[in-house]
């Protein structure tokens, strides 16, 4: 199928980079609109319990917890001053109701903690109408330039204006990470290619896939929800596996050459092999972060949406358009060379069986298989063992940098305010009759003395009465996403509750106890679903039924590894200084979960790489020892080199302000240099070592549908190989 291919792109090959450039000009002018259709937040379940307090709320009564925080603080004057007042005042009356819902400042509440220590400072809590974090947001655009008073210092932060800041640092982060990595991906790919035009060719693959994500996405996006976030995953994804694979092909491609291909031949099987394993590849990667859908937050749907949509459009112009380009192209595929030429027409089998570096090391890796296999395995283990008292939680403005105003409004509250005049878990009931009557009052203020009992709640008192609708709030110290506070919230659930009366819990401790239990209840699903996916996946692409174990058990230990040094770095606070942010403590739950997700997907892209070069040599070779020293020395360099450019574009993104943004940059980094430093170049050739011919056994009825519906690569290529199998040593 995949040499059918290969011929069919060398005959029509002028006609398909044609349409490539339509496809480009039209996706790209149709795909910038995407950022008018992205949504702010995503991170809530929006069929929870405490989503549903959340609606009761907006329509009863304005909620107590605050979507802004406006902070005013003058030099010369305190808050006793009338100008300071009237100022003040006088601002909040012109807002518009149409965005602002409501608003609770000192002189109406009288409330000290809304006074800073040297009373020159109050704040302003702010709620914005709108069901939901983008009706709110659309509320904020609406009046955040309208909030300034002359004479007064101005500060504005909270959930919504926190998140449409974080939402803008992401953009202009983005754009740098995209100015940075490009120049850099080229000069590095024109050292790993040794020419100019040659090195061109993947950043093509990796234009085209973000052009046509982005228009997927704002296709996407008049149907359901997309997350603003979803574009940073889409540009650094993008462009990270489209060079990946374009590395893979035009390195087929040159090989062809070299071995005395030309024309039709040598792309028929360039698109036979590589074009097959980066099939392969892309599947299993798509796969894994369709997991994501599974999960009922915006914004891990958004990641899968984009992610899936970049690698299979990476796939798609990896094994199409680049092919055609490399048709068009032939020999001056090498043109512009920065090295000196040398003699191409060796043939390839002999290029296999060169005892090169690689070679040498699988070798030596083989020699002592069980050493080597212990060895790697303890010291991904103990880089594992932070991630067992991994602390989650949620996103808030710490995730800044000092220079946003939410950020800032954050550190004046934690600094120059008492208390918390606003965080509380609040009750929100839907009675059988009115409110305010005799009977639902009794029952109101009975419910909320039985909250009061609760261990660890301060007091709960009536703070709305409207309709059939009541909310009691209950007061707590400490913070509102800690153990005790979400301990505290499940028992607050366990009263008794008034009778015929529907109670639902909300506040910053509710959405955050829900997220989590929307994460354990599907998890999972999730792991099972992506564990059998890639299993059936591996079987067919390799025809064993013990590689695909031995691949996901590898990428469970590089996960584990991973997150045990994300704890180690972002939960304790190491390399801080160094990295460029503020340790909160905890790590935010949503980030675990996608993070899972492209790592194992990515891991697979390399253990795809390598096992199927190894299965090309013990197809030829027959020997399991001496296929994997010779796949290794085949694929190693390309392998360590797709790394390394992968880690580019990551590796700006870790320089973001947000802290989210690092912590993805910075974990995607690590995951991929373990991965391919440890586990695929040491331990994948010790445990195969160990393994032997029984690694590619499958019992008589799996092998028949191997042989049927495998994803392999067509006899004819196969049978066009002659590989003398006395010049390659056997292992030792």
């Amino acid at each position: 199928m995949f040499e059918a291919l290969g011929r069919f792109i060398h005959r029509g090959r002028k006609p398909l980079l044609i349409l490539t450039l339509v496809f480009a000009v039209f996706s790209g002018i149709y795909g910038v609109g995407v950022f008018g259709d992205m949504k702010p937040g995503g991170f809530e379940d929006p069929n929870s319990e405490s989503r549903k307090a959340a609606r009761l709320a907006e329509e009863a009564f304005p909620q107590r917890a605050p979507d802004a925080v406006v902070v005013y603080r003058s030099k010369d004057k305190t808050v006793d001053d009338p100008a300071f007042r009237d100022a003040v005042v006088t601002k909040l009356d012109s807002l518009p109701e149409s965005a602002v819902t409501g608003s609770a400042h000192f002189w109406m509440t009288r409330m000290p903690a809304q006074v800073s220590r040297d009373r020159h400072a109050t704040y302003v809590a702010m709620n914005l109408k709108g069901g939901d974090d983008n009706a709110k947001e659309a509320s904020y655009k609406k009046i955040k330039d309208k909030l300034d008073v002359e004479g007064l210092e101005t500060l504005q932060g909270g959930p919504v204006p926190t998140g449409f800041q974080a939402g803008e640092e992401i953009g202009e982060d983005l754009a740098a990470a995209e100015g940075y990595s490009f120049p850099v991906l080229f000069l590095l790919l024109v050292v790993v290619f040794g020419g100019l035009a040659a090195a061109s060719l993947p950043l093509l693959v990796g234009g085209l896939s973000i052009l046509g994500s982005m228009a997927v996405l704002r296709v996407i996006a008049q149907f359901t929800d997309v997350s603003v976030f979803a574009m940073s995953l889409v540009t650094i994804l993008g462009l990270a596996v489209a060079i990946d694979y374009g590395l893979l092909i035009v390195s087929r491609y040159r090989e062809e050459l070299a071995a005395g291909h030309t024309g039709e031949d040598a792309l028929a099987r360039t698109v036979a092999t590589a074009g097959r394993t980066v099939m392969v590849s892309g599947i299993t990667v798509a796969v894994a972060l369709f997991g994501m859908t599974f999960f009922p937050f915006a914004f891990l749907k958004s990641m899968a949406y984009g992610g899936v949509a970049a690698v299979v459009l990476s796939v798609f112009f990896s094994i199409i358009a680049l092919p055609a380009a490399l048709a068009v192209m032939g020999t001056k595929v090498n043109s512009l060379s920065l090295r000196r030429k040398r003699n191409a027409a060796a043939p390839r089998a002999a290029k296999a069986a060169e005892e090169g570096p690689w070679f040498r090391l699988a070798q030596g890796l083989m020699r002592r298989p069980v050493a080597v296999a212990v060895a790697a395995v303890a010291i991904m283990l103990a880089l594992a063992a932070p991630f067992l008292r991994i602390d989650f939680g949620a996103n808030d403005a710490r995730q800044l940098p000092d220079s946003a105003e939410g950020r800032q409004v954050h550190n004046i509250m934690e600094r120059d305010f008492e208390g918390d005049g606003v965080k509380s878990i609040d009750a929100l009931l839907k009675l059988p009759g009115e409110a305010k009557s005799p009977e639902q009052g009794a029952a109101l203020q009975a419910y909320a003395e039985r909250l009061a009992e609760v261990p660890g709640a301060k007091e709960a008192q009536i703070s709305g009465a409207e309709g059939t609708s009541g909310r009691i709030s209950v007061s707590f110290d400490g913070d509102a996403v800690s153990a005790d506070a979400r301990d505290l919230v499940n028992d607050l659930r366990a009263v008794e509750r008034p009778p015929g009366a529907t109670v639902y819990f909300g506040g910053e401790t509710a959405v955050f106890d829900d997220t989590l239990d929307a994460l354990a209840d599907v998890l999972p699903w999730m792991l099972l679903y992506i564990a059998v996916a890639t299993y059936i996946l591996l079987f067919l692409a390799f025809g064993s039924v013990l590689l695909p174990l031995k691949a996901i058990a590898m990428n469970l230990l590089s996960l584990s590894a991973t997150f045990g040094i994300l704890v180690w770095i972002f939960q304790d606070g190491h390399l801080a200084d160094l990295i460029g942010f503020d340790p909160t403590g905890n790590i935010e739950p949503n980030m675990p979960i996608m993070l899972f997700a492209l790592i194992f997907g990515l891991s697979m892209d390399y253990e795809v790489f390598l096992v199927s070069r190894i299965r090309e040599q013990y197809d030829l070779l027959g020997d399991p020892s001496a296929a994997v020293a010779t796949g290794l020395q085949s694929i190693g360099k390309l392998i360590a080199s797709a790394a390394l450019l992968m880690c580019v574009p990551l590796a700006a993104m870790a320089t973001s302000g947000v802290l989210t943004m690092t912590l993805f940059g910075v974990g995607m980094v690590i995951a991929i240099l373990l991965d391919v430093a440890v586990v695929r170049i040491l331990l994948v050739p010790a445990v195969m070592k160990l393994m032997g011919h029984a690694g590619w056994w499958a019992p008589g009825p799996l092998k028949k549908v191997y042989a049927r519906v495998g994803i392999k690569e067509g006899d004819a290529v196969l049978a066009d190989r002659e590989v003398p199998r006395e010049r390659v040593p056997a292992g030792r």
